[in-house]
Order: C-alpha cells, then structure tokens, then sequence
C-alpha cells in the first residue's frame, strides 16, 4: 500500500529534480534513496538477493582478483 506524503523543500533544489530525474520520477527516486535508510531487510534475505545477481558477482568477482593481483605486484 502506498501512502502520500508532502515535502517541503526549496525551489531550486525542486528543479533541479525536475530537470535531472524528471517530473513524474521524483517520488520513486526519493523512496529509492531512503528506503535503505528506514527499511531493514533480512541480511539473510539480502545477501541472498546479491548472490542471486549473477552479472553484479562476477564483476565484483574480477575486480578483487584484479585487485589482488595489483596488490601481489606492487610488492615484488
């Protein structure tokens, strides 16, 4: 269920929403932002969720290797 809410912020930072994330994007982008801060997951459930992204594990994958590997190079 979705609940409307009222915010009061200044002109210029309201524009600048609307040109950046557009008129009719403004609330899913806020929501998007807070919702980390207020909602709490599961961290079970969350880092099933991120193990379950296959393309976002394998980047994260390379780059510790890349980074190890720089790390080992820097030191011989």
């Amino acid at each position: 269920m979705q609940k409307k809410l009222t915010l009061t912020i200044d002109e210029e930072v309201y524009n600048g929403l609307r040109s950046v994330i557009g008129p009719r994007k403004i609330s899913h982008f806020i929501e998007d932002l807070v919702r980390p801060h207020v909602v709490k997951k599961d961290m079970y459930t969350a880092y099933a969720e991120m193990a379950a992204e296959t393309e976002r594990e394998y980047k994260a994958e390379e780059w510790a290797e890349r980074t190890i590997r720089d790390s080992y190079n820097e030191k011989g």
